[in-house]
Order: C-alpha cells, then structure tokens, then sequence
C-alpha cells in the first residue's frame, strides 16, 4: 500500500513536471525565448551625418558638426551598490555630476535611481565640462569613480551665414528631424539611412556588436546644391533692410529669377531669424514672406492685364484710350487714377499707371478671358517649389465668375492676392519670350559617395502669350523707369530697365475695407529689357515714412540688380571715357559699396563742387544731429534717394553739406544712437 501511494505520487509529480515542461517550451516557448534575446540583446540605432546645404557655387549653407553630449547608464553606475546605500550614492553622484555640468541636481537624481540604460544629461557641452566628466569616470579617480558616463558626439546642425536665408532654410530639432524651411521639405534627402546594429550584452552590460556596420558614407544624407547665389541673396537682404529701416515697414521679401531657366537666384524675407538660435526668435520671424503672404498686387498687374488684351486683340499697340480725366464711374463705383489724364497710348498707360484704362482694357476682354489669362500666367496656382508654406493666392471667390467691377478691380489688382514668387515668375514669362517656367530652387541633389541623383532642369509649364507680344510689352515696361514714369528710380545708368510700381491700400480687417494709412509697394522688373539676366521682384509691407512703390521699392530693385548684372559680367553699354567727374562718382560708388554690401552694392551720383545750382540738380543741407524720419522726408523733398545705415540721429551724409547733386540719386546717411 505504502509503495502503491508513494508511486502515485512520484508518478503525479513528474506529470506536473512534464507538463511543466511541456507549456515552459511548447505552450509559452516562444515568449519566452523573445525575452530572453531582449535580456541578452542590445539594439543601436547609429544616426547618420545630415546632409549639407551649399548654394550654387558650394558655398555652405547648412552643416552639420560633431559636438559633445554627456550621457548615463544608470544601471552601470549602481552596479554592486545594496539596496539601501542606493539613495545615498545616487544623491552623491547626483551632486557631482550637477556641479560639473551646471545642472539640477534633483533632476539628476531622479534620472539615476530610475535605472536606466540610456539617458541624457546634457547636450552641447564645453571643452572645460567634458574634461571634468572624464575626471569624474576615470578610473584614476579611485573610490570616488562615478561610473556609467559616457561623452558621445552627437550631430548638430550649424548654419555659417546665421540669418542669411533663415526664413527659406528653416531649422533642425534636437531629434535630428527638420522641422522647417528646406530643411522639413527635403528632410528625406538630407537626413540619410538610420542603421540598426544587434550587439550582446556581457556580464557587465558592456555590449559587444556581433554584426559589422556599413561604412559611414554609405548612411549618410544627400548634399542638396540649390540655384540661390550667397552674393546675390547677401545684396538683396541688405538692401531691403536698408529700406525697412528708413522708411519703418513691417516685413517684405525679393525674389530674384533668372527668367530664361526659371532658377531663383535668391528668396529674401524680413525679418529673418537665426537658425542657429530658432528658439529665440517670434514665430513670426519664421515665416517666408515670399512664398506664404498674400498680397493685393495692385499696379503690377497691369502688366498682365496689357499682355492679355493684346493676346485677346482687344487692343492694339498702338491704339489710345481715353482716360476720362481721372476719374469713372461704373455700378455706383468710382475708379479714380493718381494721375489725371484724357488720351493714353498703351505704353503710356503703363508709365503713369492709369487705372482707368487698365480697367477699361478688363472690360472689353471681358471677366472669363481675363480670368483665364491670369491664370495661365500663373496667378491663383502653386508655383510647385518644395517649401512647406507655398500658398496659390486667389483669383475669385470659388464658384463664381467676377462681375463687372470685380472684373474692372482684377484689371489693375484689386480684389484679388498673389505671391511675391508668382509675380516674379509671371514677369520672367514676359522677360523670356512669353514661357511660363517651373521655378527651380534645387540646382541637384549628390550622394555622400559623390554621385549626382537628380538635377534641377529647366522645365517650360506653359507658352503663355507669343514672343512678339512678350517682347511689345517688355517695350512698353521701359517707358516706366524712363521719363516721367513712375519709376525712374530703379533706371540703372548704362541699361534699359522693364518694370512696374505699385503702391496698393491693405485691407482693415476690422471693417473689411481699404485702410487709409496701410500700404504694400512693390516694384517688378528685368534688365537688360532686351535678352534680360535677371528679374527682381520687391515687396515692402506696411512702409510708414513713404509709401510709393517707386520711391520705396524701385531703389531696392536697382540696387539688387546692379549687383546681378556684376555676377554676370554685365557692364554698362556707350559708357564715355573716364574723366574727373567720373572719377569722383567712382569714389562715391565705392565708399557706399564698402559701408553697405562687402563690395557689391553702389550708390552712383554725380558731385559738382561748388557753382550753382543747375536745373535737375540740389545742393544738400547740413542735417547733421537730425532724426532719421525728418532727413528722410528732406530727402524726398530734394528728389535725391536716402541710403541708410544705423539708427538715431545723424552723423554723417555723403555727399557732405554744400554739395550740388543730381536729382534722383543717391544720398549715403550714416545713423548713430545719442549716448
């Protein structure tokens, strides 16, 4: 009986161990065997090197560096230690760590008694907190080691040229994602191929890698070449700061196109911000003006209405309208001009910018052809570059076609919003012979082993009007910076210049219509008119001190252009042979090249010493110690174009005081603040 009973109960037993046995192995096996490789196993993820940003001519814009960062493996640093002396020896730990790195030490702490494998404790460390980390975890330290730290370099995005292109470049976050700018829109290209590595753990928790690893160029993000020129997008941020100072505007942008490839050769927007230091700027400052506001166009858009009504052949070249003394009347509306006149050829009406005969030109194509002129130019479409804030603009409200007032408004833009980038790629469709191009920002795109995957090639979206017609209108643009027409502060001695001014009233939000006292001037234009190197656009918003697209905008668009045609090797055309006047506006040219753009950008006028005063020229007042809002109210009253730099009051003006110079040049003041 004894034996039969302890059978039983061996034979139970060992049925409790194989089945046991049976769900250990079979049942759970799997489980189990997953969590052991996890106890074992240690998986890495090796972050690549981002790619770099260089402009078109492999100057960098972005790149990315190796800068210190302290971590801890908090399990390694308790290693050996009983449970209860833990406390103490992570707040001492805590407390030394704190002291060498300059950081909380109660957070510290917290972070060590969690026992964790990984954790950081401070990124971008100096050259001195490194050396004491390493005192800390060396083993010469005896007793008192601290072990578990660990200085790894850790990839940072550094952008040499600081604001330079911040808006259009945008920022990398900690996570090595980017988060704005190219940097968001081309972050697959740049930021390479992440690998993960298996390695087993030892005893200690060291891990010893049981897998190779590719090489690091084969990880590595792609170099992206863009078409913006450093010099050029130096020039047109300078200058268009120049001109927010002096005259108090908000923001603005440029865009500068090169219309027979459709490259953009620089996107400026202000105010910009540091990439290097994005946590410091507003969100505002982020913003690309160039591609993401939308703006009423005004004036500009009768280069297009004039384009359309030739294409339409609702008129004809050299037909006259009558302008109606300044002033019309249509649907209880009243369409007034700046300038009052009674008969205009075509090219006139550019010139004094009548809007009148702009609407009238609407009118007789009628709402649906002008609506779908405009739009094969461009307007109320994305223009298709790769940034995260391109906006379309708009045309008309969805679903319905303009009436008769609407369509008087849009023939002179009104009631209507575009982009500064669709502007200039409009205005390079008539530079070019009438073909809308694709911009290109992205010249081509290289691996890190130095193979080109793709390359920026020209791409024509559209013939929008014919050559002969691109070409009359570009004629008629010339008559703008010529003569009386409203823009002849952009003229640039030695070329003709195609452009247009507007000066267009913003929107009060607050009762939906035009506000009296806000403002958006712009000017668009290229150079040479014939066979043209460049197109510029400039929008200035919200200008306070003036507010006329050809005295606020024009001289930005002469200045940036001045400096393109240099690139290009451009020189001015039946110049006459130097002589001592010559000399002394070299001079002139020079000293504002080196106070303003690093050799680039000039301020040309002609001096006469002493004599009178002849006719188109002014002798310049003694300003000195005046406030920069009254010097350049002065300035305009003596029909000279204030260049500015610094703040407060002034304390330097060149030409100087008694000196006799021609009407519409250049005035060089130099600000400083009262100590």
């Amino acid at each position: 009986m004894r034996m039969g009973i302890l059978c039983g109960l061996l034979t139970l037993g060992m049925g409790l161990v194989v089945s046991s046995a049976y769900t250990l192995t079979i049942t759970d096996g799997s489980r189990w065997r997953e969590l052991a490789e996890r106890q074992r196993e240690r998986r890495l993820r090796l972050q690549p090197k981002r790619g770099t940003i260089y402009d078109r001519r492999g100057g960098a814009f972005a790149v990315s560096v190796d800068v210190p960062t302290v971590t801890m493996d908090s399990v390694e640093l308790l290693r050996g230690v009983p449970r209860q002396q833990i406390p103490g020896v992570a707040r001492s730990a805590a407390n030394r760590i704190a002291a060498a790195l300059g950081i909380d030490a109660a957070r510290v702490e917290r972070r060590i008694v969690t026992r964790r494998r990984f954790t950081f404790l401070k990124r971008r460390v100096s050259k001195a907190e490194v050396e004491k980390v390493r005192r800390l975890s060396s083993s010469d330290a005896g007793d008192s080691r601290i072990r578990g730290l660990r200085v790894e370099g850790e990839g940072h995005r550094y952008y040499p040229n600081r604001e330079l292109s911040g808006s259009l470049l945008g920022f990398v976050g900690p996570d090595g994602e980017g988060k704005d700018g190219l940097e968001y829109s081309l972050n697959d290209d740049l930021k390479g191929h992440v690998e993960q590595l298996r390695g087993l753990r030892d005893r200690s928790g060291r891990v010893l890698l049981s897998e190779g690893r590719s090489g690091d160029q084969a990880l590595a993000g792609n170099d992206i070449y863009l078409t913006i020129d450093q010099g050029i997008q130096f020039a047109a941020e300078r200058a268009l700061r120049n001109t927010l100072r002096t005259y108090e505007g908000v923001g603005g942008s440029v865009v500068v196109v090169e219309p027979v490839t459709g490259e953009i050769l620089a996107m400026v927007s202000l105010p910009s911000y540091n990439p290097n230091d994005y946590r410091e700027s507003a969100v505002a400052a982020r913003r690309d003006r160039a591609v993401a506001d939308r703006f009423e166009p005004g004036s500009t858009m009768k280069i297009f209405t004039v384009a359309a009504g030739l294409a339409g052949k609702a008129i004809a070249p050299t037909e006259e309208l009558y302008c109606e003394k300044g002033r019309m009347s249509l649907d209880d509306v009243v369409i007034r001009d700046t300038h009052p006149s009674e008969w205009l050829t075509i090219s006139r009406i550019l010139a004094v910018s009548s809007n009148i005969c702009a609407a009238k030109i609407g009118l007789s194509l009628g709402g649906e052809k002008l609506y779908e002129s405009l739009r094969r130019f461009g307007f109320g479409q994305s223009p298709g570059l790769p940034v995260p804030s391109d906006t379309t603009g708009v045309l008309r409200p969805r679903g319905r076609p303009w009436v008769q007032v609407e369509t008087a408004s849009a023939s002179f833009g009104q009631g209507i919003s575009v982009t500064n980038l669709q502007m200039a790629m409009a205005t390079a469709a008539i530079a070019n012979g009438g073909k809308l191009m694709d911009p290109i920002i992205i010249k081509k795109v290289v691996s890190a082993t130095g193979h080109v995957l793709r390359e920026g090639v020209p791409h024509v979206r559209r013939q929008v009007v014919s050559k002969r017609i691109a070409r009359t209108v570009a004629e008629m643009m010339v008559s703008v910076t010529e003569g009386d027409g409203t823009g002849v502060n952009a003229a640039i001695s030695g070329f003709r210049v195609a452009g247009k001014t507007a000066t267009a009233q913003k929107t009060d939000p607050r009762t939906g219509r035009y506000s009296l006292d806000k403002y958006v001037a712009s000017f668009v234009g290229f150079v040479p008119a014939r066979n043209p190197k460049v197109v510029v656009s400039v929008v200035v918003d919200e200008p306070m001190v003036d507010h006329a697209g050809g005295t606020v905008a024009a001289p930005v668009f002469r200045r940036v252009a001045e400096i393109a045609l240099k690139y290009y090797g451009k020189t001015p055309r039946n110049t006459a042979p130097a002589d001592l006047a010559e000399l002394a506006r070299s001079a002139d040219r020079a000293n504002a090249t080196m106070k303003f753009i690093r050799g680039a950008e000039s301020s040309v006028q002609k001096v006469v010493e002493g004599g009178k005063v002849g006719e188109g020229q002014v002798r310049i007042p003694d300003m000195t110690g005046w406030p920069m809002r009254e010097v350049v109210r002065r300035s305009h009253e003596l029909g000279v174009v204030p260049t500015v730099s610094g703040t407060g009051l002034l304390s330097k003006q060149s030409p100087g005081p008694g000196v006799i110079v021609e009407k519409g040049r250049s005035l060089v003041l130099v600000f400083e603040s009262p100590t």
